[in-house]
């Protein structure tokens, strides 16, 4: 099956919140900041609006607003707690959590970002990029 033509299906933990993303997605990486961490949404691919398809779920979604420097809302299953990114977002692309693909994206992780917010325990064990805060454009 050609990667345009592929639907990968994604979900929250209980199931009540699920999506499908057609073709592959345009990237992979990962959030170090303290939110990020502590909202267990790390790391994130990056979907066009175009590709998303939000299956079933919506009301089930509840969103947390952001405070500076931070941009993204950060979105959750109400019944399992589930970190998803961004799945109510308008925007051309927006990120979505990684780990609620419930098959391989076809990307791997691109950069890490936010990466002086990152704990001392853990160690970045890949050769992505890595950015102080939000990745230089």
């Amino acid at each position: 099956m050609e990667t345009t033509d592929r639907k990968i299906s994604g979900s929250c933990c209980c199931g009540a919140v699920r999506f499908t993303v057609k073709g592959k997605p345009g990237m992979m990486g990962t959030c170090h900041c303290a939110r990020c961490r502590k909202l267990g949404a790390t790391p994130f691919v990056f979907v066009k609006r175009e590709q998303f398809q939000l299956v079933s779920g919506e009301a089930e979604i509840a969103c947390y607003q952001p405070e500076a420097p931070y941009t993204y809302v950060r979105s959750f299953c109400r019944r399992c707690g589930t970190a998803l990114g961004e799945p109510l977002s308008e925007a051309a692309s927006f990120p979505v959590n990684a780990h609620c693909f419930d098959e391989d994206p076809g990307v791997r992780n691109a950069f890490h970002e936010f990466v002086a917010e990152k704990p001392d325990w853990y160690e970045i064990c890949d050769g992505a990029r890595q950015f102080p805060g939000h990745p230089e454009t």
